[in-house]
């Protein structure tokens, strides 16, 4: 495989940490405004096998926020787009394309693709939950994105286990139903210390497990997206 452009990050981490990326395979599930981000950015890191999962459509209103919105594809698949962009950054990316909801029927199936490692941007509660439980089981390493609508501030960004988490209501709700089935932690996540301002939230049909969801701005699912890439690239390079 050709690696000569990852000069800047071999000369950053060294050739060592270059082959276990090239080694590894990385799952995301979800390919919105965070997903989109965090799969970029693995594959911007040289990760030789990645799989990508994401069922919905590019919609006018992602465009503030989600890597494969443009004004030019509204309608269009966002698995297809990102598929086109991460190969189009290394041609020789290994690349396994998911386009499909991410339900919780569908998540044993994903994971028997047997992948190193999962970054979670699932944006619905049941299937969010439903994958961290049968990832635990399954003693697959992942890391998992809480909620980044209705924040300002990149900042207030951290990684914590879930059980130390605060201000962040999607964590609070996966922590009680984890809580539930015996889990208190280690969980590893992605999350905010910033309180959410309560005027964005937006009501939704409830389609796909999702009743509501907060405002959001251009730059926070992104600062989240990198976050998490930034998790699972230390994790595999460890």
């Amino acid at each position: 495989m050709d690696i000569s452009w990852l000069s800047r990050t071999e000369a950053l981490v060294g050739r060592e940490a270059l082959e276990k990326l090239a080694n590894s395979h990385v799952m995301v599930l979800g390919l919105g405004g965070v997903g989109s981000f965090a799969a970029e950015f693995i594959a911007r890191s040289g990760v030789g096998k990645m799989t990508i999962i994401d069922g919905d459509t590019v919609d006018p209103s992602n465009r503030n926020r989600q890597l494969p919105a443009l004004a030019t594809n509204h309608g269009e698949a966002k698995a297809q787009i990102m598929k086109e962009r991460l190969l189009a950054i290394n041609p020789e990316l290994e690349l396994n394309v998911v386009q499909e909801f991410i339900l919780p029927q569908s998540i044993p199936g994903l994971l028997e693709l047997k992948p190193d490692y999962c970054v979670e941007a699932i944006d619905s509660i049941t299937p969010k939950l439903f994958f961290i439980r049968l990832a635990l089981d399954s003693q697959i390493p992942f890391v998992s994105s809480m909620g980044a609508g209705g924040k300002v501030d990149p900042t207030k960004i951290r990684v914590a286990d879930i059980g130390s988490t605060f201000n962040c209501k999607l964590a609070q709700h996966i922590r009680k139903k984890l809580k539930k089935h015996g889990i208190k932690k280690g969980v590893k996540v992605v999350f905010s210390t910033e309180l959410p301002d309560k005027d964005s939230l937006l009501y939704t049909d409830g389609s796909n497990f999702k009743k509501s969801a907060y405002g959001t701005m251009s730059y926070l699912p992104a600062a989240f997206g990198g976050t998490l890439a930034s998790v699972a690239i230390r994790d595999l390079m460890a």
